[in-house]
């Protein structure tokens, strides 16, 4: 095993500081260190080795809204420098950048912590959930063009593995189908039906038997693929959870870690989630340029208001991560062009009326935009992708 630091590296440090940039003050154990995380994808990957243990908890955690149990996922870094992440999606419609962007920077974070990241494309569950139509075939078609946008956008996938789970259960079948048993076998019918909530689905839906079997799967899958750490968003945090009362139940010790990320409203009021069946809620990664600018010209964005507020939540989550900064371009009588550096500070002007919608949304346009170029690029000049790309866009979404 590889002797893990305990200490900040110098090294490290720089390392990190060049990587990440979230200007998030992180509380430890040793004392209280600051690091300046983010994920431009230009930047090359650190070595995980030249990192202490608490900058690679640091890393990892910070790509979490929630971590259950942090004491646990410290100890697991403590004691292996290449944990396995499990992460997954559904195939089911074009990917917008709650699932595109996002994902690219996270799963970056924890690549450069050391994680090995097992991203689970979920073909079999997406027929389960009815989506397309229930055609496997369009299904592993959409499957394909998100794992193209995820390396057009610059996701690091050295220590990425793209598992496509039809494929993997089919090779392991007598390893797989008795751990689905097992775990339907210990869960009640309303335990599971709770689950549903990682479907897009709720408790008052009529479900098919289907459905129901999926929370069973979805379980099973975190020990099939021998997952240490489970990332996934808030909306999965349900069966993760069932994941680790089943450790209890087979009196396992050691259970997964859950580490839920953020997940981003819709562009409307009201939207708590951005979905890609409505494309008045998202914003696409392929999406041109004057589509970008029309959609958050629309987007919810009232004057002085934080709460609720998804430009300022997309500016939080997406931009300061990406640029490290967000930059203002406005006429001297208005206040002049701002760089902010935080997003405190930023949500200080914003409180004020000292910085404005009208201010933020073109800015929120243009960093977005630019972000976006590097896929819309690849779609334009590789005919594969552009096919791929065309073929997507005519399949009719199903919920």
């Amino acid at each position: 095993m590889a002797e893990v630091s305990e200490k900040p590296s110098t090294e490290g440090k720089q390392i990190i500081d060049g990587f990440l940039s979230e200007q998030r003050e992180v509380s430890v154990d040793m004392g209280s260190i600051s690091l300046v995380y983010g994920a431009s994808p230009s930047i090359t990957q650190p070595n995980p080795t030249l990192l202490s243990l608490e900058e690679r908890f640091a890393l990892v955690r910070s790509v979490g809204e929630e971590c259950i149990q942090e004491d646990e996922l410290r100890s697991l870094l403590a004691k292996k420098l290449n944990p396995v992440c499990y992460d997954g999606f559904e195939p089911s419609g074009r990917m917008h950048i709650a699932q595109g962007v996002m994902k690219t920077i996270n799963v970056n974070k924890l690549t450069s912590a050391g994680c090995t990241v097992k991203i689970w494309i979920a073909d079999w569950f997406a027929q389960l959930n009815n989506k397309m139509g229930g055609d496997l075939k369009k299904i592993r078609k959409i499957g394909e063009y998100l794992v193209e946008i995820w390396k057009a956008a610059g996701m690091k996938t050295e220590r990425v593995e793209f598992l496509w789970s039809s494929d993997e259960i089919n090779r392991r079948a007598d390893e797989y189908w008795p751990l689905v048993m097992d775990v339907a076998r210990r869960n009640t019918l309303p335990r599971i039906v709770r689950c549903c909530q990682i479907m897009g689905r709720s408790e008052q839906d009529e479900l098919t038997a289907a459905q129901i079997f999926y929370p069973c799967m979805q379980c099973a899958d975190i020990f099939f693929l021998k997952a240490d750490i489970c990332q996934l968003g808030m909306d999965q945090r349900k069966v993760n959870v069932l994941a680790r009362e089943y450790c209890d139940d087979i009196k396992r010790k050691n259970k997964p870690i859950i580490l839920s990320h953020h997940m981003l409203p819709g562009l409307q009021q009201g939207q708590e989630k951005m979905s890609k069946s409505d494309p008045s809620s998202s914003i696409y990664m392929e999406d041109e340029e004057g589509e970008v600018n029309l959609k958050i010209k629309k987007a919810y964005c009232p004057p002085k208001i934080v709460e609720g507020n998804p430009c300022l939540e997309y500016i939080k989550y997406i931009i300061f991560p990406w640029f490290h900064k967000f930059e203002v371009i406005r006429q001297e009588e208005n206040g002049g062009n701002k760089i902010y550096a935080s997003m405190e500070e930023l949500i200080l002007d914003y409180e004020t009326g000292a910085l404005h919608p009208a201010d933020v949304k073109p800015a929120l346009s243009k960093a977005l935009n630019l972000i976006l170029q590097p896929v819309r690029d690849h779609f334009k000049n590789s005919k594969e992708a552009r096919e791929l790309l065309k073929t997507v866009k005519a399949y009719r979404v199903s919920r």
